[in-house]
């Protein structure tokens, strides 16, 4: 009884050992996102207070010149005036009637139609700064968040013991791709028999796990994470329903969540790299695009109660349309 206190104590410390340094994790990663929001509104309130303050230098340039021009006018309507009073008064007919052809005509001056001075509309330019630091701070959201996930990523390979027979895995069982040739394998029990798909080797029943596969030049595939007991004889079905948590590539450029129904996704830009982010515990699945951070899809709110193992299949390859391999990302 004593010893077996003494080991319930020492995975308390353990416990409380991986507690704290999850924390010193969090706050770390809390303090590097304020300090860059903190900068980014900095960064964006002078920018705008920039682009005020140079609004007003014009408009007070133009101002100014308008105010010049006036003050021109006004001197030579004020000496026309002089010059017409001066003849007025002189008794020299004929050379007033000599100047009056000229005096008649009116000199060139600014209609006052013509000046207006429209003050800048500010409030376009803080909304549009404004506008801007809405997409910096989603944008520094979704880097934090992946990159909190990204603590978590574990080294993953594919278990041969698992890969259909039309299946080709590389030595270090990081790549897979679809041969079309079908290898005289043992029938384990843990073969896929009809679906072309394999399991990595290393399994999860706790906690958080993260991986990487590339995708790119691929016109169809799978990847997610599946239960250790989903059927791997006959047709499966890619659905939450049967231990299975996948996005899909269909047709090149239809993406989809394999939920009950299929949700199809919309998605910015071609993901050349997919995240997969399970936190075991919270019953969560998430995808992401690793070059751009966008959240591609998650699966919520389920409770696992076996093992979940990464879940590859390259589907086909279609006559070497679909030849490129599935590859498991290298640990940064």
């Amino acid at each position: 009884m004593i010893q077996k206190r003494r080991l319930t104590i020492q995975d308390f410390k353990h416990s409380l050992e991986l507690s704290k340094e999850e924390a010193e994790r969090e706050l770390k990663g809390c303090v590097e996102l304020f300090s860059s929001l903190k900068e980014s509104v900095e960064s964006r309130q002078a920018e705008i207070m920039d682009t005020i303050t140079e609004k007003q230098r014009e408009t007070e340039e133009q101002a100014e010149g308008f105010i010049k021009d006036l003050e021109q006018d006004i001197s030579k309507l004020t000496k026309r005036s002089s010059e017409v009073e001066q003849l007025s008064r002189s008794e020299d007919h004929p050379h007033l009637l000599r100047s009056f052809s000229s005096l008649n005509a009116i000199p060139h001056t600014k209609f006052l139609t013509d000046v207006r001075i429209f003050p800048p509309l500010h409030d376009v330019t803080v909304r549009t700064g404004l506008n801007k630091l809405s997409k910096e701070m989603k944008k520094m959201f979704a880097l934090a968040f992946l990159k909190r996930c990204q603590q978590y990523e574990v080294d993953v390979t594919l278990d041969p013991q698992t890969a259909h027979p039309k299946l080709i895995l590389s030595d270090d069982g990081k790549q897979v791709t679809h041969g079309d040739v079908e290898k005289n394998l043992p029938d384990n029990p843990e073969r896929f028999d009809s679906c072309p798909c394999v399991f990595a080797k290393q399994s999860f029943s706790t906690g958080r796990f993260y991986f990487k596969v590339t995708v790119s030049g691929k016109t169809k595939w799978d990847l997610g994470v599946a239960g250790e007991s989903i059927s791997r004889k006959g047709i499966i079905s890619l659905r939450p329903q049967k231990g299975c948590w996948m996005i899909s590539l269909r047709n090149n450029n239809d993406y989809s969540a394999r939920a009950d129904p299929a949700v199809g996704l919309s998605l910015r830009s071609r993901p050349q790299e997919v995240g997969v982010f399970v936190d075991y515990d919270e019953g969560l699945v998430s995808f992401y695009d690793v070059d751009t951070a966008d959240l591609i899809y998650s699966f919520t709110g389920f409770s696992f109660t076996e093992k979940l193992f990464p879940f590859f299949s390259p589907s086909p390859n279609h006559g070497g349309k679909n030849s490129a391999p599935l590859i498991i990302s290298q640990i940064d």
